[in-house]
């Protein structure tokens, strides 16, 4: 796992210097502490950077690396689990290898393949390929998006990295708040791709490549996308199903054990980090390290218990880590750094101290459960979500003389849940928006003066539905709920939060759950088996059985560390209202009147509100980081009454 970074100037005027790039670079130098490199063309109109966390051939593998005349370069983040497999198949070809590493194929296929070789590759990973010879530079993100890619145009240069911070790096790069990003910020809990909240600094999508010209031509290219209309339901049988689930999902973990390096399990107690381990202790010829974190005081929060019991039927190395409220606090200036764009998740904070858990124990490669409840219908919100759905859309239906009053008077006497459905409703918005539930239209009025509407959301989900629906999609509302996951949740606020947090500590972080292959056998299984007579997850869970004691399939789904319902109060609240009330600066973001407002109604008694107190707070912290500019020790201060 790596920091990438590069610069090609499209004037060619001969200035990227080796010293910018390993300034780049350095930013990020958490995700690669080991190994650093840089390259520039003979033009010097073109650079790379690098910093390399060493997994696999340690002692080889050093980057930028080129292939054997010296023609083709690359810069590479990720693991390529099926990279041993196309090996021969290149040697043969003539392709001369001078490391055991996984980079060395990507560019071996790009020689044969071009951009297509991304259709070759099973992993994660965001890469920069550089043709001397086409003068063309191509990035890709792969395709379910656990890696990211940031990039920018300036001055006639396109620059790029692993971290936005990368690029921020680099002389002259404006630091300003996209105004339009920070409305989907509120609706979503993260910015959709290709926006950041960085006017100007965009993000490469999932399943996405960009196809850049020497003379500045530029071409955005989908490669990938998570419709597969010639699949259609699978007419295998429930039996059928279960075991090849369960065979993908055992495949998936031993390409994830790829490791040079100690690597283990973050481990909850519930069915998909158990499974996950279960499958693993099978493969190892020694106990699988698991890693579990609590919250003080916070029963909801803490799984210890049972993730004690899995370890134990499993005979692992089980470590843990208990936090307080007070270190949510502490780390806000931190985690605002490492995230660069907010992440509106709590989670955050346990996953970075469960990550550090993991280096602290020499522990740098760790498997995750991240995807399971998307794939396999695990959150009761979606089943929830389908029995809405046709009440929802009659009365979408329904003149909007009648719509609108009746959601103005929904809006002022019923709960906030149900008033927010029925003002959707009332503008012909699509039911499902993910699984993050943002402000209310009115709300973000209030906070950016006007300016936040629910145009650029709605906006924007009607753009991922037409997709689908162009592209042969079903019609299940499950399926529609399932590919805006996808598109959106999974890719900028899960898998970012785990990417940031354990590369903050110098851990790679593997998700087997989304081994595309798994994910396409998982979108052609029906509804009907993935919720079964009530049961959430019911295909997933039968696959486990058998394998997982029956007490933890059977056990009520838990929340990582609960939700920022148990997670945000006291300490946390209170840092919340000093912070606003102590930088004054914040006005320009925001009327913080809002946030002080669920801050009340949290301290009596409303839980309900934690979300959006963390949303904003998280939010305020990075405009003090990044935009204010200002020191940890001033934030830290300020978020002290």
């Amino acid at each position: 796992m790596c920091g990438i970074c590069g610069v090609i100037d499209f004037q060619e005027r001969g200035q990227v210097k080796p010293s910018t790039l390993r300034a780049m670079a350095d930013a990020m130098i958490h995700r690669g502490p080991d190994d650093s490199g840089d390259y520039v063309n003979a033009d010097h109109n073109l650079g790379f950077g690098f910093r390399r966390l060493s997994i696999v051939d340690l002692a080889g593998g050093h980057q930028p690396m080129s292939n054997e005349d010296g023609s083709c370069w690359i810069v590479f983040n990720g693991e390529i689990y099926n990279h041993a497999m196309l090996r021969p198949g290149l040697e043969a070809r003539g392709h001369r290898y001078k490391t055991r590493s996984d980079t060395e194929t990507i560019l071996h296929l790009y020689e044969e393949q071009g951009a297509d070789c991304v259709d070759s590759l099973i992993g994660m990973f965001a890469f920069a390929i550089w043709d001397q010879k086409k003068r063309q530079l191509l990035l890709a993100r792969d395709r379910i998006g656990v890696k990211p890619l940031y990039y920018t145009m300036m001055d006639g240069r396109l620059l790029f990295a692993s971290e936005i911070k990368g690029i921020l790096a680099y002389p002259g790069v404006h630091r300003e708040v996209d105004q339009e990003a920070l409305s989907l910020y509120l609706s979503f809990g993260a910015v959709p791709a290709p926006k950041t909240l960085f006017q100007g600094i965009s993000k490469l999508p999932a399943g996405h490549r960009l196809v850049t010209q020497a003379n500045g031509q530029m071409r955005l290219e989908r490669y990938w996308d998570a419709v597969f209309p010639e699949d259609g339901y699978t007419q295998r049988s429930e039996e059928e199903c279960t075991e090849e689930v369960r065979r993908l999902f055992a495949q998936s973990i031993e390409r994830r054990m790829m490791s040079d390096v100690p690597f283990g399990v973050f481990l909850s107690g519930g069915i998909d980090s158990s499974f996950n381990v279960a499958l693993m202790s099978r493969m190892m010829d020694r106990p699988v390290d698991t890693f579990s974190v609590a919250v003080e005081d916070d029963a909801r929060s803490d799984e210890r218990e049972p993730a004690r019991a899995v370890a134990e039927h499993f005979h692992a190395n089980h470590h843990e880590v208990v936090i307080t409220p007070q270190d949510f606090v502490d780390l806000l200036p931190t985690m605002a750094w490492h995230q660069d764009e907010p992440l509106a998740d709590p989670v955050c904070v346990p996953l970075y101290h469960v990550a550090k858990l993991a280096r602290d124990n020499g522990t740098i490669v760790v498997q995750v459960g991240e995807g399971s409840d998307e794939l396999f219908c695990g959150y009761r919100d979606y089943t929830r979500q389908m029995m809405l759905g046709p009440y929802y859309n009659a009365f979408c239906a329904l003149p909007g003389i009648v719509k609108s009053p009746v959601a103005a008077l929904g809006e002022r006497f019923l709960s906030r849940g149900k008033g927010l459905y029925l003002q959707r409703a009332a503008r012909g918005a699509p039911l499902f928006w993910g699984g993050v539930t943002g402000l209310p239209e009115a709300t973000k009025r209030t906070m950016l003066n006007g300016y936040g509407t629910d145009d650029a959301a709605i906006g924007w989900l009607e753009g991922q539905y037409g997709t689908r629906k162009a592209a042969g999609g079903r019609g299940s509302l499950l399926d529609e709920m399932i590919y805006l996951e996808l598109k959106q949740r999974l890719p900028e606020l899960l898998l970012m939060r785990v990417d940031k947090m354990t590369m903050a500590n110098s851990v790679e972080a593997r998700v087997p759950y989304l081994d595309h292959e798994l994910v396409r056998f998982a979108l052609s299984i029906p509804p009907g088996m993935k919720f079964k007579n009530g049961q959430t997850k019911y295909i997933l869970k039968k696959a486990a059985r058998g394998i997982l004691p029956d007490w933890v399939i059977d056990r009520a789904k838990a929340g990582f560390c609960g939700s920022a319902s148990n997670m945000v109060h006291g300490p946390i609240v209170d840092a919340a209202v000093a912070l606003v009330r102590n930088n004054g600066a914040l006005r320009d973001l925001m009327d913080p009147q809002p946030l002080l407002d669920l801050c009340e109604r949290n301290k009596r008694g409303d839980a309900a509100t934690g979300h959006h107190i963390w949303m904003l707070l998280n939010l305020a912290v990075w405009h003090c980081v990044w935009i204010q500019g200002e020191e940890a020790s001033a934030i830290a201060h300020w978020l002290k009454r």
